[in-house]
């Protein structure tokens, strides 16, 4: 009896000490069995002189599928969608220049043809030639770039709520940037943190706030560059978007959209269906700017 109840409780003690003592410890505990059920690992690989960090899991004899984070996201933002993912395909989820674990260096050109260019020197280093290559708002506009500029680099390409594109209706996200002088991606404290997560997803789930310091404390240390890069992609939206581009995209295009999206209009979805032959889309209800979480 003793010895079930040592079983029993001592988990939950050792849960409960890390919680109130070491927080950081129980968030990597967290992102490890994310990991596991995701069943990914992690790796790195040298890409011009900087290391990649990226997830990779499923069967190496599988297709490869190659997924690219967003604005202030990173490769572990993949592991709540993985396990359906590495059933059938060989996953790849890197993280890109200027987030997760990757270079932080603040003179790079963050623009979005620099970007894509970058990943597929990062997809050379891999040896993967003509991967499924996915993205999710930033990353799906990488993504996108990277089908106009490498055309017969890819099988086909999936879209999730992807930035690049102007639609016919004007974004939350649209109007408060339009306001130099605010950032609404970037956090200014652990206390605005909950007003970011409320914009960017339909049904906020609710952060401890013993674990806040931890978990945000990466987007509060790297604010500034997060600030820069976001005004340069912003710059870039402006002034290039790939509206009149979209009929050089040649591969079978999946498009992905949360109707409830206030940082990219689900407006969107109509241009990218007309401008790409043959596309297919759905639009999920219920849904904002991050489906696959």
């Amino acid at each position: 009896m003793r010895i079930l109840l040592v079983l029993i409780f001592a988990p939950l003690i050792a849960l409960t000490l890390m919680y109130f003592i070491f927080p950081d410890r129980l968030v990597a505990l967290a992102r490890w069995l994310m990991r596991k059920r995701a069943r990914v690992v992690r790796k790195s690989v040298m890409v011009d002189g900087r290391r990649w960090p990226y997830l990779e899991g499923g069967d190496a004899s599988k297709p490869v599928l190659v997924m690219v984070h967003g604005f202030g996201a990173d490769k572990d933002h993949w592991t709540f969608y993985a396990p359906w993912l590495t059933r059938d395909y060989r996953l790849i989820a890197p993280d890109l220049p200027g987030f997760g674990e990757n270079d932080r260096d603040g003179e790079l050109p963050f623009d979005v043809e620099s970007q894509a260019a970058r990943l597929k020197a990062f997809l050379d280093a891999l040896g993967l030639d003509r991967p499924h290559l996915g993205g999710n708002s930033m990353g799906g506009w990488i993504a996108l770039r990277f089908a106009i500029d490498y055309p017969d680099k890819l099988r086909t390409l999936t879209l999730m709520n992807n930035a690049g594109i102007v639609g016919a209706n004007e974004s939350e996200l649209q109007k408060l940037a339009a306001n130099r002088d605010y950032n609404p991606l970037v956090i200014a404290s652990l206390e605005d943190a909950d007003r970011l997560i409320a914009f960017v997803v339909r049904k906020p789930t609710h952060v401890p706030a013993r674990l806040k310091p931890v978990i945000y404390a990466d987007a509060l240390k790297h604010r500034d560059l997060l600030d820069k890069i976001f005004w340069v992609i912003a710059d870039d939206m402006e002034a290039k978007p790939l509206n009149d581009e979209l009929g050089k995209v040649k591969v079978p295009t999946l498009i992905i959209w949360g109707r409830h999206d206030k940082l990219i209009d689900v407006s969107c979805v109509a241009v990218l269906e007309q401008g790409i032959a043959g596309s297919t889309s759905h639009i999920f209800d219920h849904v904002a700017h991050v489906p696959m979480i």
